[in-house]
């Protein structure tokens, strides 16, 4: 199973992408503006979308995916979240007046667009291998994911802070190769992480500590502007693991 980066920002600006990561040819794992770096025969390939949460930097190339493909769709293009991440999207994005409501396009109850509501702990089929859903804890309901290949496994939290029920989701799976993880503000910014519900250095380093498995560790969703400040701190505080900054155009073969 290969996995591409498509995106992995907090933010935009010069070659910087909001989070988007390419599970084989067919499947999304949030869908922000790195979907846009696609070219248009790779998109017409996408039938999965898997979200984390209903904020905008990972959804929000969604609308413009479906208008571009729902012509050549044999079967709808499905988006697996939380019910209250799919509540959102139905509400506030495809409501005909944001966007058009594909999910009753060309006629309702034939849409190209389908929503599939999941619950942490469920599994589903993917490439090959599977794909969980792992509960977080972020300022709105929010999840992140464990993808199994063949031979190895990687994790991608999404959005999240400070909490015990993703480490011990971490540490009751069997192995853990990959582990992508957001860092989203510098130190100088806890207070903002708190009140946001994200990681800074400092307080990922004291979660990083419960995990009980040596991955890789990617460390995502920087703040644009402060990208280093982030990962010298990171490397401070977690200097007893295999540390990296991630980058779109990152790849893992699983």
């Amino acid at each position: 199973m290969k996995i591409k980066i498509l995106g992995c920002s907090g933010g935009i600006g010069g070659q910087r992408r909001t989070t988007s990561i390419l599970v084989g040819d067919k499947t999304l794992v949030d869908a922000g503006t790195g979907v846009c770096d696609l070219e248009l025969d790779e998109l017409r390939q996408i039938r999965d979308i898997y979200i984390t949460h209903s904020h905008l930097d990972h959804v929000g190339g969604i609308p413009l995916l479906v208008d571009t493909i729902f012509d050549v769709l044999d079967t709808p293009l499905t988006i697996h979240a939380l019910p209250e991440t799919i509540d959102a999207l139905d509400k506030h994005m495809f409501n005909n007046v944001l966007w058009p409501d594909f999910t009753a396009i060309p006629t309702t109850g034939d849409g190209v667009l389908n929503y599939h509501r999941l619950t942490p702990g469920e599994v589903c089929e993917i490439d090959g291998g599977f794909i969980q859903m792992l509960q977080v804890n972020h300022v709105i309901p929010a999840v992140g994911y464990h993808i199994k290949g063949d031979e190895k496994t990687l994790v991608y939290t999404g959005d999240t802070t400070t909490n015990d029920v993703l480490w011990d989701a971490l540490n009751s799976l069997g192995s853990l190769d990959f582990l992508i993880i957001e860092a989203a503000f510098p130190n100088v910014d806890k207070s903002i992480c708190k009140l946001a519900y994200h990681y800074c250095p400092s307080l990922l380093a004291a979660d990083v500590a419960k995990l009980r498995h040596q991955p890789e560790v990617y460390i995502t969703h920087l703040k644009p502007g402060s990208e280093d400040v982030i990962m010298n701190e990171c490397h401070e505080a977690i200097s007893e693991r295999n540390l990296h900054q991630l980058y779109s155009g990152a790849e893992f073969d699983l």
